[in-house]
Protein backbone atom coordinates (compact mmCIF):
# COMPACT_ATOMS: atom_id res chain seq x y z
CA UNK A 1 0.00 0.00 0.00
CA UNK A 2 1.52 3.23 -1.20
CA UNK A 3 1.84 5.90 2.17
CA UNK A 4 -0.19 9.20 1.83
CA UNK A 5 2.14 12.22 0.54
CA UNK A 6 2.40 14.47 3.55
CA UNK A 7 3.79 18.34 3.45
CA UNK A 8 8.05 18.74 3.77
CA UNK A 9 9.49 18.56 6.99
CA UNK A 10 10.43 22.15 8.40
CA UNK A 11 14.13 20.07 8.87
CA UNK A 12 15.33 17.14 6.76
CA UNK A 13 15.62 14.03 8.60
CA UNK A 14 18.52 13.56 10.66
CA UNK A 15 19.40 17.05 10.06
CA UNK A 16 17.25 18.12 12.90
CA UNK A 17 18.46 21.16 15.21
CA UNK A 18 20.23 19.53 18.20
CA UNK A 19 18.36 20.71 21.67
CA UNK A 20 21.54 21.97 22.73
CA UNK A 21 20.01 24.61 25.01
CA UNK A 22 16.71 23.97 27.43
CA UNK A 23 13.30 25.75 25.97
CA UNK A 24 13.04 28.70 28.41
CA UNK A 25 9.24 29.81 29.82
CA UNK A 26 7.63 31.98 31.77
CA UNK A 27 4.65 29.97 33.04
CA UNK A 28 4.21 28.30 37.02
CA UNK A 29 6.20 31.55 38.07
CA UNK A 30 7.52 30.30 41.43
CA UNK A 31 7.56 32.89 43.55
CA UNK A 32 3.92 33.96 42.27
CA UNK A 33 2.21 30.86 43.25
CA UNK A 34 4.52 30.57 46.72
CA UNK A 35 2.59 34.34 47.02
CA UNK A 36 -0.90 32.43 46.45
CA UNK A 37 -0.24 29.64 48.59
CA UNK A 38 1.07 31.96 51.63
CA UNK A 39 -2.10 34.44 51.29
CA UNK A 40 -5.31 33.31 50.64
CA UNK A 41 -6.66 31.19 53.46
CA UNK A 42 -7.33 27.62 52.74
CA UNK A 43 -11.04 27.79 52.05
CA UNK A 44 -10.10 30.69 48.95
CA UNK A 45 -7.73 28.07 48.02
CA UNK A 46 -9.97 25.11 47.81
CA UNK A 47 -12.42 27.05 45.96
CA UNK A 48 -10.34 28.39 43.49
CA UNK A 49 -8.43 25.28 43.22
CA UNK A 50 -12.43 23.60 42.71
CA UNK A 51 -13.25 26.15 39.95
CA UNK A 52 -12.71 26.10 36.23
CA UNK A 53 -9.41 27.03 36.38
CA UNK A 54 -8.35 25.04 39.41
CA UNK A 55 -6.89 22.70 36.80
CA UNK A 56 -3.95 24.84 36.70
CA UNK A 57 -3.50 24.64 40.27
CA UNK A 58 -4.09 21.06 41.02
CA UNK A 59 -1.19 20.83 37.51
CA UNK A 60 1.01 23.10 39.84
CA UNK A 61 0.81 20.59 43.04
CA UNK A 62 2.19 17.72 40.89
CA UNK A 63 5.44 19.32 40.41
CA UNK A 64 5.48 18.46 37.13
CA UNK A 65 9.07 17.88 36.07
CA UNK A 66 9.92 20.01 32.62
CA UNK A 67 11.76 17.85 30.06
CA UNK A 68 13.01 20.59 27.43
CA UNK A 69 14.92 18.70 24.98
CA UNK A 70 11.61 16.13 24.40
CA UNK A 71 9.31 18.76 23.52
CA UNK A 72 12.21 20.63 21.37
CA UNK A 73 12.56 16.90 19.03
CA UNK A 74 8.71 17.24 18.76
CA UNK A 75 8.74 20.88 17.68
CA UNK A 76 11.63 19.83 14.71
CA UNK A 77 9.70 16.92 13.97
CA UNK A 78 7.08 19.45 12.51
CA UNK A 79 5.81 19.47 9.27
CA UNK A 80 5.69 22.60 7.40
CA UNK A 81 2.01 22.97 6.95
CA UNK A 82 -0.32 26.20 6.40
CA UNK A 83 -2.96 25.83 9.01
CA UNK A 84 -1.54 29.09 11.70
CA UNK A 85 -2.99 27.07 14.18
CA UNK A 86 -1.82 23.34 14.30
CA UNK A 87 1.62 21.92 14.72
CA UNK A 88 2.03 18.80 13.38
CA UNK A 89 5.06 16.58 13.95
CA UNK A 90 6.23 13.62 11.86
CA UNK A 91 7.22 10.40 14.52
CA UNK A 92 8.43 7.52 12.62
CA UNK A 93 6.51 7.70 9.06
CA UNK A 94 3.14 8.99 10.90
CA UNK A 95 1.92 12.43 11.53
CA UNK A 96 0.42 13.55 15.32
CA UNK A 97 -1.43 16.57 15.61
CA UNK A 98 -1.51 19.28 18.50
CA UNK A 99 -4.56 21.56 17.93
CA UNK A 100 -7.02 23.44 19.69
CA UNK A 101 -9.10 20.00 19.64
CA UNK A 102 -6.23 18.19 21.51
CA UNK A 103 -5.48 20.71 23.87
CA UNK A 104 -9.16 21.13 24.82
CA UNK A 105 -9.10 17.14 25.62
CA UNK A 106 -5.99 17.60 27.65
CA UNK A 107 -6.89 20.61 29.36
CA UNK A 108 -10.53 20.18 29.86
CA UNK A 109 -10.60 23.92 29.99
CA UNK A 110 -13.24 26.04 27.85
CA UNK A 111 -12.24 26.47 24.28
CA UNK A 112 -15.66 27.55 23.11
CA UNK A 113 -15.68 30.40 20.28
CA UNK A 114 -16.15 34.08 21.49
CA UNK A 115 -16.57 37.28 19.27
CA UNK A 116 -13.62 39.61 20.20
CA UNK A 117 -12.15 36.90 22.00
CA UNK A 118 -8.62 39.08 23.06
CA UNK A 119 -10.75 42.17 23.42
CA UNK A 120 -13.90 42.07 25.27
CA UNK A 121 -15.59 44.92 26.23
CA UNK A 122 -15.61 45.69 29.74
CA UNK A 123 -16.60 49.23 31.48
CA UNK A 124 -14.19 50.61 33.30
CA UNK A 125 -16.09 51.08 36.70
CA UNK A 126 -14.99 52.93 40.27
CA UNK A 127 -14.94 49.31 41.75
CA UNK A 128 -12.45 48.19 39.10
CA UNK A 129 -10.42 51.64 39.39
CA UNK A 130 -10.40 50.76 43.07
CA UNK A 131 -9.27 47.17 42.51
CA UNK A 132 -6.62 48.38 40.53
CA UNK A 133 -5.63 50.61 42.61
CA UNK A 134 -5.09 48.30 45.05
CA UNK A 135 -3.29 46.30 43.46
CA UNK A 136 -1.35 49.40 42.44
CA UNK A 137 -1.16 49.25 39.02
CA UNK A 138 -2.33 51.51 36.22
CA UNK A 139 -5.99 51.41 35.24
CA UNK A 140 -5.08 51.66 31.24
CA UNK A 141 -2.93 48.34 31.78
CA UNK A 142 -3.20 44.71 33.03
CA UNK A 143 -1.40 43.35 35.90
CA UNK A 144 1.95 41.82 35.94
CA UNK A 145 3.20 38.42 37.20
CA UNK A 146 5.36 41.02 39.45
CA UNK A 147 2.41 43.26 40.50
CA UNK A 148 0.19 40.44 40.84
CA UNK A 149 2.92 38.59 43.71
CA UNK A 150 3.38 41.70 45.86
CA UNK A 151 -0.32 42.49 45.59
CA UNK A 152 -0.45 39.04 47.71
CA UNK A 153 1.54 40.15 50.67
CA UNK A 154 -0.93 43.53 51.21
CA UNK A 155 -4.09 41.72 50.82
CA UNK A 156 -4.50 41.10 54.33
CA UNK A 157 -7.67 43.26 54.96
CA UNK A 158 -9.27 43.14 51.72
CA UNK A 159 -12.64 41.81 50.59
CA UNK A 160 -13.06 38.11 50.17
CA UNK A 161 -14.12 38.70 46.37
CA UNK A 162 -11.26 40.77 45.90
CA UNK A 163 -8.93 37.87 47.34
CA UNK A 164 -10.49 35.67 44.39
CA UNK A 165 -9.75 38.29 42.14
CA UNK A 166 -6.33 38.18 42.41
CA UNK A 167 -6.16 34.69 42.91
CA UNK A 168 -8.09 34.06 39.23
CA UNK A 169 -5.42 36.94 38.14
CA UNK A 170 -2.49 34.98 39.48
CA UNK A 171 -3.76 31.94 37.05
CA UNK A 172 -4.16 34.35 33.78
CA UNK A 173 -0.97 35.52 34.08
CA UNK A 174 0.64 32.78 35.45
CA UNK A 175 -0.44 29.97 33.22
CA UNK A 176 -3.04 31.75 30.09
CA UNK A 177 -0.60 34.35 29.36
CA UNK A 178 2.56 33.21 31.07
CA UNK A 179 5.00 35.93 29.87
CA UNK A 180 7.88 37.88 31.23
CA UNK A 181 7.19 38.44 35.06
CA UNK A 182 7.60 41.99 34.87
CA UNK A 183 5.18 42.73 31.63
CA UNK A 184 1.56 44.03 31.29
CA UNK A 185 -1.30 41.67 31.18
CA UNK A 186 -4.16 42.43 29.12
CA UNK A 187 -5.41 44.94 30.10
CA UNK A 188 -9.51 43.58 28.04
CA UNK A 189 -9.05 40.59 29.58
CA UNK A 190 -7.82 40.98 32.86
CA UNK A 191 -10.76 43.72 33.60
CA UNK A 192 -13.06 40.91 32.88
CA UNK A 193 -12.00 39.46 36.67
CA UNK A 194 -14.36 42.28 38.28
CA UNK A 195 -17.01 39.86 37.22
CA UNK A 196 -15.95 36.18 39.14
CA UNK A 197 -18.75 34.33 37.28
CA UNK A 198 -17.72 35.93 34.13
CA UNK A 199 -14.48 35.32 34.61
CA UNK A 200 -14.49 31.30 35.63
CA UNK A 201 -16.65 30.93 32.40
CA UNK A 202 -14.33 32.74 29.99
CA UNK A 203 -13.43 30.61 27.01
CA UNK A 204 -9.63 30.68 28.68
CA UNK A 205 -8.65 27.38 26.88
CA UNK A 206 -9.24 29.37 23.39
CA UNK A 207 -7.24 32.50 25.37
CA UNK A 208 -4.19 29.96 26.74
CA UNK A 209 -3.48 27.88 22.85
CA UNK A 210 -3.56 30.81 20.75
CA UNK A 211 -0.89 32.82 23.48
CA UNK A 212 1.20 29.46 23.04
CA UNK A 213 0.71 28.73 19.29
CA UNK A 214 1.34 32.77 18.80
CA UNK A 215 4.84 32.21 20.27
CA UNK A 216 5.76 28.66 18.99
CA UNK A 217 5.35 30.05 15.18
CA UNK A 218 7.66 32.27 15.58
CA UNK A 219 10.55 30.56 16.99
CA UNK A 220 13.73 30.15 15.29
CA UNK A 221 13.95 26.43 16.33
CA UNK A 222 17.72 26.43 15.11
CA UNK A 223 18.70 28.78 17.87
CA UNK A 224 20.78 27.65 20.88
CA UNK A 225 18.28 28.81 23.17
CA UNK A 226 14.64 30.23 23.21
CA UNK A 227 11.95 31.37 24.80
CA UNK A 228 8.04 30.24 24.24
CA UNK A 229 5.13 32.22 26.08
CA UNK A 230 2.47 30.86 27.19
CA UNK A 231 1.56 27.07 28.51
CA UNK A 232 4.22 25.21 27.13
CA UNK A 233 4.00 22.51 29.36
CA UNK A 234 0.90 21.08 27.53
CA UNK A 235 3.33 19.86 24.61
CA UNK A 236 5.13 17.97 27.01
CA UNK A 237 1.59 15.84 27.68
CA UNK A 238 0.74 16.27 24.37
CA UNK A 239 3.99 13.94 23.60
CA UNK A 240 3.04 11.64 26.42
CA UNK A 241 -0.06 10.98 25.47
CA UNK A 242 0.76 10.37 21.87
CA UNK A 243 3.28 8.29 22.17
CA UNK A 244 1.94 6.21 25.06
CA UNK A 245 4.83 4.12 25.13
CA UNK A 246 7.28 7.15 25.73
CA UNK A 247 4.49 8.39 28.45
CA UNK A 248 4.46 4.56 30.22
CA UNK A 249 8.28 4.98 30.44
CA UNK A 250 9.58 8.54 30.59
CA UNK A 251 6.34 10.42 31.51
CA UNK A 252 5.92 9.21 35.29
CA UNK A 253 2.17 8.53 34.80
CA UNK A 254 -0.09 8.95 37.65
CA UNK A 255 -1.78 5.74 38.86
CA UNK A 256 -5.68 5.87 37.39
CA UNK A 257 -5.32 7.84 34.86
CA UNK A 258 -6.42 11.38 36.66
CA UNK A 259 -8.81 13.62 34.35
CA UNK A 260 -8.18 15.86 32.34
CA UNK A 261 -4.95 14.19 30.71
CA UNK A 262 -2.81 17.10 31.78
CA UNK A 263 -3.04 15.90 35.45
CA UNK A 264 -2.25 12.39 34.51
CA UNK A 265 1.58 12.35 34.08
CA UNK A 266 4.30 13.67 36.50
CA UNK A 267 7.05 14.54 34.09
CA UNK A 268 10.44 14.34 34.43
CA UNK A 269 14.07 14.03 33.35
CA UNK A 270 15.23 10.48 33.56
CA UNK A 271 17.25 9.46 30.98
CA UNK A 272 16.63 12.36 28.76
CA UNK A 273 19.78 11.68 26.47
CA UNK A 274 17.79 9.13 24.81
CA UNK A 275 14.21 10.83 23.63
CA UNK A 276 15.05 10.85 20.11
CA UNK A 277 15.99 7.41 19.63
CA UNK A 278 12.85 6.90 21.88
CA UNK A 279 10.62 9.33 19.85
CA UNK A 280 11.39 6.83 16.20
CA UNK A 281 10.43 3.66 18.02
CA UNK A 282 6.89 5.04 19.26
CA UNK A 283 3.97 3.64 17.83
CA UNK A 284 1.42 6.70 18.01
CA UNK A 285 -1.63 6.72 19.99
CA UNK A 286 -3.58 9.35 17.64
CA UNK A 287 -5.72 12.18 19.27
CA UNK A 288 -9.85 12.18 18.82
CA UNK A 289 -10.89 14.31 15.65
CA UNK A 290 -7.97 14.14 13.53
CA UNK A 291 -8.12 15.87 10.50
CA UNK A 292 -5.86 15.53 7.17
CA UNK A 293 -2.65 18.01 6.94
CA UNK A 294 -3.12 20.96 4.48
Amino acid sequence: MDLPEFPPRMFTLGEEPDAIRSISYHSDDTKLFKALCDCLTADEYEDLKASKLGVFIKFKELDFGWTSRLVHFMLSFQLDIKKKFELWSLVVSQPVRFSLIEFEYLTGLNCDYIKDLENPRCEVTTEMAAFWEKMRVDIDTGPSIEQITEAFYNCDEWSRDDRMRLGYLAIYAGYIEGKKFSSATSASLARLVMDLEKFENYPWGRVAFKVLMDSLKAKDLTQTGYTVDGFIQVLQVWAYYALPELGANYGSPVPNRPSPLLLAYKGGKRQRKFFKAAINKQVLNFTPKTSQTT
